[in-house]
């Protein structure tokens, strides 16, 4: 039963706006506002944990921000604290520099272990320059993801069998990498999804193992997979959908033999209409689109339906 729950809800309010707020600070400079971001979102877990009842329905009750871009450090922080893990190993892929990332809270406050991934050499090197890099094991390997490489590139840096959380964001290929990985068999699993396609349609943009989403469409809105097939590959993996974070961008699934506790969600139930603007136009400039209007940028470019295994053409 939840306790004094306007209450409760006001100070979570107050605790996750001010965690925000420092969290625009330097993290590298100034180690008492580090600090305080760690104090403050262990006291956001409490509460998290004495209502777990409710949030086992909704996981974005539990939602706050530390390093994530968009609140995803609280539900991932709810999982891992509910579910028996016991392999403490993540990986990422697609972190840039991983100063917003899914996992480096995870790394540094659970002192779970961890692979990163990301195409960009500069970026790569920007990791390994940061104390982190030496304090936490953390391995950090520049590689462009493809389906034909994953499982190599995971292997080659020592990762196999079970471990505790995969995320995969790639602003691409994302659904086809996930289809291929068999390397490693995560407990909870995170999917970025494109919310522009709906959630009805089954739909992923072709596979091209070079894809990069601004050349492919000047919109910067043709990549990725809908939440649709993501629900359907992750049954097919053995994976239950438990929702989605309020930003409508990132998919959460557990797997079936840690989920009993969840509620299994259909995507149509689990999908959030994304409210970042980030559409451009053909000179590169932001069109700040929203809803329905995004997807008309993208009539008549080629999407893959992964239930009728054809190419067809957005509509």
């Amino acid at each position: 039963m939840l306790f004094g729950m306007k209450k409760v809800l006001s100070w979570l309010a107050d605790i996750n706006q001010r965690l925000h707020t420092v969290n625009q600070r330097s993290f590298s400079t100034d180690l008492s506002t580090t600090a305080q971001l760690f104090l403050q979102a262990k006291a956001l877990n409490h509460i998290n944990s004495a209502n777990k009842a409710q949030i086992f329905n909704d996981i974005q009750l539990a939602e706050y921000k530390v390093f994530s871009q968009w609140n995803d450090d609280g539900i991932i922080q709810f999982l891992v604290e509910q579910l028996n893990i016991p392999n403490k190993v993540f990986i990422e892929f697609g972190v840039e520099n991983y100063t917003e990332a899914n996992t480096r809270f995870l790394l540094m406050n659970n002192n779970w272990s961890g692979l990163i991934l990301d195409g960009s050499a500069s970026n790569i090197e920007h990791v390994k320059r940061q104390e982190f890099y030496w304090k936490y094991e953390l391995t950090a390997v520049h590689s462009f993801v493809t389906a034909e490489n994953i499982n190599r590139t995971i292997k080659e840096n020592g990762f196999a069998g079970e471990i505790g959380l995969l995320h995969i964001d790639v602003d691409g290929n994302d659904y086809w990498i996930w289809k291929a990985i068999d390397t490693v068999n995560p407990v909870i699993v995170i999917m970025e999804y494109n919310s522009v396609f709906g959630d009805e349609m089954p739909w992923v943009t072709p596979y091209k193992d070079s894809f990069y989403r601004t050349d492919a469409h000047y919109s910067n809105l043709y990549f990725g997979a809908s939440i649709t097939s993501l629900v359907d590959l992750g049954e097919e993996k053995g994976y239950t959908f438990i929702g989605s974070n309020s930003h409508g961008n990132n998919a959460y699934f557990v797997r079936n033999d840690h989920a009993g506790a969840f509620r299994k969600l259909s995507a149509k139930e689990g999908y959030v209409v994304s409210k970042f603007r980030e559409s451009r136009d053909e000179k590169g400039e932001l069109t700040y689109l929203t809803g329905h209007d995004r997807l008309k940028l993208l009539h008549g470019m080629d999407i893959y339906n992964t239930r009728s295994n054809k190419v067809e053409n957005i509509r």
